[in-house]
């Protein structure tokens, strides 16, 4: 065999051999990049960072318990706060509500509003604050 037969076969399997290696790297590559093996990897640094995150904060109530217990004590009460008040005679928050009803100088004035929305609606210009003082008159 001569030289360059020797040095051509021996280029045939290098070529070879480098293309194998490139054939597995591409199925590497396509089994690395799937959905699933993607939603795998986040999945796991997430549950990573969440441990970590648990441990601190598992720490951090360890040596803080009176404050923890004053805020979930906070928490409840502010959630029990309409019984409480109603317990100790305060009444809710509908008792206390303020009453809308109008007074006797009040119904003409809403009188007068209505009739003013009534006189717009149906097309009737009015002209000045005048024009409402005398429906206003005329109504009583």
């Amino acid at each position: 065999m001569s030289d360059l037969e020797q040095q051509f076969k021996e280029d045939r399997a290098l070529r070879n051999a480098a293309l194998a290696v490139l054939k597995s790297d591409v199925e590497h590559a396509k089994t690395a990049l799937s959905g699933k093996a993607v939603a795998e990897r986040v999945g796991n640094r997430v549950g990573d960072g969440a441990k970590d995150i648990l441990e601190i904060a598992k720490g951090h109530a360890d040596d803080n318990r009176g404050i923890l217990a004053a805020l979930i004590g906070a928490l409840v009460l502010w959630f029990a706060r309409e019984p409480l008040l109603e317990i100790l005679g305060f009444g809710s928050a509908s008792d206390n509500e303020v009453d809308n009803t109008p007074f006797e100088e009040d119904e003409e004035a809403a009188s007068a509003q209505k009739d003013f929305a009534t006189a717009d609606a149906t097309g009737d210009t009015v002209e000045s604050d005048e024009t409402v003082s005398e429906m206003v008159n005329d109504n009583e």
